[in-house]
């Protein structure tokens, strides 16, 4: 049994998508980060980076997205999440991700998380303002050079999908137009049509 160590509203909800597409076992447990529970002791223990999400296996606790994502679809072969018998493929997939973990979720948390590289209000409120651009680019970037279609690594779906499906989403709060992507918005509209995401999205918004 695995357990997703999960808060709403956040990139955790890629892997909730996962798992549900997996046919995995697994239990979730919602953690508050307005409560600030990610900072409790209990929660430092299982995750001293004090962020979600962390899925808790039979070998240990794994952080980070992308290798959370990688994990789910090594451990359930016959879902097909990942190209895993095409080594150029499966490293293309992880640099999609890596990609969506390392630039284009950073370039949102300056919105919301600014405090984290600086304390200035006026340098805070400066990377406010970047936001819509940056995010903008990465989102030109990834349409003209990274998004095969219909799903993100081409004709079958993937770990890349549910990752996209949750920055797009953010976006409308980014100040970003999605209908000016137009692969992204079809992507988007395509991944809420499945009956995984609905059932993940049911939870994170309950």
């Amino acid at each position: 049994m695995l357990t997703l160590y999960y808060a709403p509203g956040t990139c955790a909800l890629a892997s909730l998508i996962a798992l549900e597409e997996s046919g995995l076992a697994f239990e979730i447990k919602k953690i508050s980060l307005r409560d600030g529970e990610q900072r409790s002791p209990d929660y430092l223990e299982i995750n001293p980076k004090g962020r979600v999400p962390a899925l808790v296996t039979d070998y240990g606790v794994l952080t980070e997205t992308p290798a959370i994502l990688a994990y789910i679809a090594q451990s359930a072969p016959a879902a097909k999440l990942a190209p895993l018998d095409d080594p150029f493929e499966f490293a293309r997939l992880q640099s999609f991700n890596s990609y969506i973990c390392s630039t284009v979720h950073v370039n949102h948390a300056h919105r919301p998380r600014g405090s984290r590289w600086v304390d200035e209000p006026a340098a805070i409120e400066a990377m406010k303002a970047k936001v819509p651009q940056n995010m903008a680019d990465c989102f030109t970037l990834i349409e003209q050079t990274m998004f095969n279609g219909p799903w993100v690594m081409g004709e079958a779906y993937s770990l890349a999908d549910p990752y996209l499906f949750v920055m797009t989403d953010w976006l409308p709060s980014d100040g970003v137009d999605p209908a000016r992507f137009e692969k992204a918005s079809d992507h988007h509209a395509r991944m809420l049509l499945r009956s995984a995401v609905q059932r993940a999205l049911a939870y994170d918004r309950a």
